[in-house]
């Protein structure tokens, strides 16, 4: 393969770089550079399984590429353009947006009944609703965690409304934020959902629940 291979990348002016064990092979006469790494013997009984050669290769490989990094000042951004279905390329280039609920954003209004924000909560299934006052500002937020501590403490809940029940001043965060932002804030939170808002305007436009963040491998 390497043989039909040569001819069609100096086709395209690329300077191959060779590591070879024999310096008169094919590929070392017809590389601009061959670093020559002689192996003695391989590591299996038989003195034919690539072991030792593939071993010595992944290292000289590693060490090259490092050095071209430092050489170009390649960054974490530069990886994450190259990468982006890994881990770092997600954690630098997936917003909030891309995972967030922003379609059909959970909403009730603080004057709410009870009963409408249970509807809400169940409905959306994110565990969580948006209160938001006569002026569309975020004004809290109810979980179902919240649910069960009002039932907990009795009396008739058909009697309560959403602000008797909500978390003020919840915790946010922008449309276009880092995904993995949001997930350090949930764990120094001790959080499962987030309020997702646009910019310095701050209007509410969903919620992104930890799951969303963990099923992309954050």
């Amino acid at each position: 393969e390497i043989v039909a291979l040569i001819p069609q990348i100096k086709a395209k002016n690329n300077t191959i770089i060779a590591i070879v064990s024999k310096q008169d092979s094919f590929l070392a006469k017809h590389a601009d550079t061959a670093i020559y790494v002689p192996v003695e013997k391989e590591a299996d009984p038989l003195n034919l399984a690539p072991t030792v050669s593939t071993i010595l290769q992944m290292a000289i490989g590693d060490a090259l590429a490092i050095c071209l990094m430092r050489l170009r000042n390649f960054q974490q951004q530069d990886f994450a353009v190259l990468h982006p279905g890994g881990m770092l390329g997600k954690r630098l280039t997936m917003t909030v947006g891309d995972l967030a609920h922003l379609e059909y954003p959970p909403t009730v209004y603080d004057k709410d009944a009870i009963e409408k924000v249970i509807v809400e909560i169940s409905s959306k299934r994110l565990g969580a609703t948006a209160v938001l006052d006569d002026a569309q500002r975020v004004c809290g937020i109810i979980t179902d965690g919240d649910l069960r501590r009002m039932l907990q403490r009795g009396g008739d809940y058909r009697l309560c409304y959403a602000h008797q029940v909500m978390t003020g001043k919840p915790k946010i965060i922008d449309q276009n934020e880092k995904a993995g932002v949001a997930l350090d804030m949930m764990r120094k939170h001790n959080i499962t959902q987030l309020l997702v808002v646009e910019g310095s305007s701050a209007n509410y436009l969903g919620v992104i629940h930890i799951h969303d963040l963990l099923r992309e491998g954050f």
